[in-house]
């Protein structure tokens, strides 16, 4: 479940919720909230889970970066190998392979910036979205907390 859509039903329980008169309190529902954190408990995970995907996506596109590499490399190898014929072909030969393996150089660190830059923003985008629902989550337990101590404080009277 998404834990954006258990945030807004946390949201909804609280704005269903009665108020207690002559307070800033209010009744929740003590097992519909405490139902809710366990869902939140559980979506959690799942969203760290979809962190490590990206971690393990950004490592397998930086391994295929580095395959194409290693295959352009050996590529412009066995054409500058072929091309030893004549000096001028082997020279033309020598510029383009050095073009071709510093293109892939290019093209590899291009790559690895992109994907590290990816995941970087989707890791902060996922800490901020944690660090969001973790103080609504706090905010809802003190809510909760609060309110208890003024009912059992209304019942002493």
């Amino acid at each position: 479940m998404d834990i954006l859509h258990l945030v807004d039903r946390l949201e909804e329980l609280f704005n269903e919720s009665r108020p207690i008169p002559f307070t800033h309190s209010v009744l929740i529902d003590e097992e519909r909230i405490l139902d809710l954190i366990d869902q939140m408990r559980v979506s959690i995970p799942e969203e760290i889970k979809k962190a490590q995907q990206l971690l393990a996506q950004r490592d397998r596109i930086l391994a295929q970066a580095k395959e194409e590499a290693d295959r352009t490399l050996a590529l412009a190898r066995e054409k500058s190998e072929q091309m030893v014929e004549r000096d001028g072909i082997v020279e033309a030969a020598r510029a383009r392979a050095e073009e071709i393996i510093e293109q892939a150089r290019l093209e590899t660190e291009q790559t690895r910036r992109e994907a590290d830059d990816y995941v970087l923003q989707t890791l902060i985008k996922l800490d901020a979205e944690l660090e969001r629902i973790s103080t609504q989550v706090r905010n809802g337990i003190a809510t909760l907390q609060s309110n208890r101590e003024a009912a059992r404080a209304v019942e002493r009277e």
